[in-house]
């Protein structure tokens, strides 16, 4: 048997120590595991404490308004083992209150932090819940699925047709980032072409006194 199966058949072990978890493998380096969420915060210490999975590479969300509940999926990674656990757990939405696991992984506020200002999330015990990204934001979380980014535009705004002249002039020119998607965008190489194509015309179309030559 390989090293690494033995390490698989031993972390699959010592979770059975835990009730009320489904494991599910999703490869070999990648491990599923569904647990309730008061249960959760006992897989992390477990996990970090007697598997070496000391990195917790990140905390997702998922919103699932249907169903009333958050999706809280916490990556965490063994570079002993070389392989990922990925434990998922749900909360109700409302009010969508969870608890930190910043005391077993330090890195945990930040993705709380960033969880919070998203989803609207409270995780009780986290060191920092103030804003960090969203500072002038006083909408409601924007990653919730039933947040109306369009009608919050339209309550909030108002409209204008912005086309000053600097615009106007690089659109007439054909070039420049401010190029409406339906116009045609051309090199610089493409307009000194055309440039000299309109000149050879101009010049072919003049006799020689500068007058225009008729065709017979």
């Amino acid at each position: 048997m390989s090293e690494s199966k033995e390490l698989s058949n031993w972390l699959d072990h010592l979770l059975t120590e835990l009730e009320g978890i489904e494991v599910r493998r999703k490869s070999s380096r990648r491990l599923r595991v569904d647990i309730e969420a008061d249960a959760l915060p006992a897989l992390l210490e477990l996990l970090r404490g007697r598997a070496s999975y000391v990195h917790l590479s990140a905390i997702s969300c998922v919103d699932w308004p249907n169903d009333n509940q958050f999706e809280l999926v916490y990556h965490v990674w063994s570079y002993e083992m070389q392989s990922l656990v990925s434990a998922h757990t749900r909360i109700a939405r409302d009010p969508g209150v969870y608890i930190s696991v910043y005391d077993i992984y330090t890195p945990a506020a930040f993705f709380e932090r960033d969880i919070h200002e998203m989803f609207g999330i409270y995780f009780e015990g986290s060191p920092d819940m103030s804003k960090f990204i969203l500072t002038e934001w006083d909408g409601p979380p924007p990653m919730r699925r039933d947040f109306d980014s369009e009608a919050w535009v339209n309550d909030h705004f108002d409209f204008q047709d912005y086309q000053p002249d600097w615009l106007r002039d690089i659109v007439a020119n054909g070039g420049g980032i401010a190029v409406r998607p339906d116009e045609q965008r051309f090199s610089r190489r493409d307009l000194q072409h055309q440039e000299r194509k309109a000149i050879n015309q101009d010049q072919a179309g003049d006799g020689a006194d500068g007058s225009p030559t008729e065709s017979s």
